[in-house]
């Protein structure tokens, strides 16, 4: 690993933040540009495309941008792309009816849309490219069980990719609202009022990698310590999973305590408390794209439906941009598989 330029690493990045990504939840509640909803030619557009990549027997992981042919649509996903990096970090987009698709063309469109972003990755160890948000019955609190796969409700936290996209299939019946909070407001509120929390952000912490790395230890974190707050390139970066923390450094033998304990649950607590938490309810067909790297992401509890045609279901997309933020390398590497790598897929060659 390259050592770092001291130039680029300060023991702590000037304070406060004040671009877009800073945003407060009042910021999004009276400025809704960061909501695009499609209209007839662009839903227009999206169906030649899915039709041209079904023609040719093409699904998911198996056609690109250039087989997604797009024209008015490809430019207005470009500025989604730099939005989710270079401005608040968030885009909802509207105006899809998921009734009208089956779930090959679905997906044959959610990847299309993917491929125009950036580069789709794998999400767990069975390489899945495009994940399925349900419950399944599992415990979130047993051990190496991962929320998604629950109806539990989900601390924040940030997906180990630039950008994690969510298209809801069915919402649930009751509960399973999103909240978001903006990273970089919750460290300008900790470098302003609790300034002795920020050192061991910076520093970091090994994180569980939940029985997904990439040797065969159920028990296995990151070889080295991820920073929750990383400034690099000019740029404060987020990574955080409070629970993922806290097991990580248990399994290492190195059980949080003092100041690091309380410096990571406070950006837990903050991220779901007032004024930094902006609550959102999916309706069928949304595709919510947050960025990683600055908004941390959590989910209420929910009741589902008890017919399994209508259970709640999100689809879930972890991607790179092309063109993403600089990142330190012990930021970039997350997963134990390299700077921005996804989850290591069992049996890959």
């Amino acid at each position: 690993m390259p050592a770092p330029n001291p130039a680029e690493t300060p023991a702590q990045p000037p304070v406060p933040v004040t671009d877009r990504s800073a945003w407060l939840a009042a910021d999004l509640a009276a400025d809704p540009d960061w909501i695009h909803r499609l209209d007839g030619d662009e839903i227009q557009e999206l169906d030649r495309a899915v039709e041209a990549v079904l023609e040719r027997g093409l699904g998911p992981g198996r056609f690109g941008r250039d087989d997604f042919p797009l024209t008015h649509l490809a430019d207005r996903i470009a500025g989604w792309a730099r939005d989710i990096d270079h401005g608040r970090g968030c885009v909802l987009v509207k105006g899809l009816d998921p009734a009208r698709y089956d779930d090959d063309a679905l997906a044959a469109l959610y990847w299309g849309i993917a491929c125009h972003l950036g580069e789709p990755v794998p999400q767990n160890a069975a390489g899945d490219l495009i994940g399925h948000v349900r419950d399944t019955g599992r415990d979130y609190h047993a051990k190496n069980v991962r929320g998604y796969t629950t109806r539990a409700e989900m601390r924040a936290h940030c997906d180990a990719a630039d950008v994690v996209g969510l298209l809801c299939r069915h919402p649930a019946r009751q509960g399973g609202e999103s909240h978001i909070a903006s990273g970089i407001a919750i460290y300008n509120h900790l470098a302003a009022e609790r300034p002795e929390l920020i050192p061991p952000l910076l520093e970091g912490f090994h994180f569980d990698l939940r029985g997904e790395g990439v040797t065969d230890d159920p028990d296995e974190t990151t070889f080295h310590r991820v920073p929750v707050f990383s400034w690099f390139g000019g740029r404060l970066s987020c990574r955080y999973n409070g629970k993922t923390i806290e097991d990580g450094m248990r399994k290492r033998g190195l059980p949080l305590d003092g100041l690091a304990l309380e410096a990571v649950r406070e950006v837990g607590r903050l991220a779901i408390a007032p004024p930094f938490r902006f609550d959102m309810t999916f309706e069928k067909g949304d595709i919510q794209l947050l960025s990683n790297h600055s908004i941390l992401h959590a989910r209420a509890a929910f009741e589902d439906w008890p017919e399994p045609e209508r259970r709640r279901t999100l689809w879930r997309l972890w991607l790179n941009l092309r063109d993403g933020r600089p990142l330190a390398p012990a930021f970039a590497d997350r997963l134990n598989t390299g700077p921005r790598g996804g989850v290591f897929v069992r049996g890959a060659a």
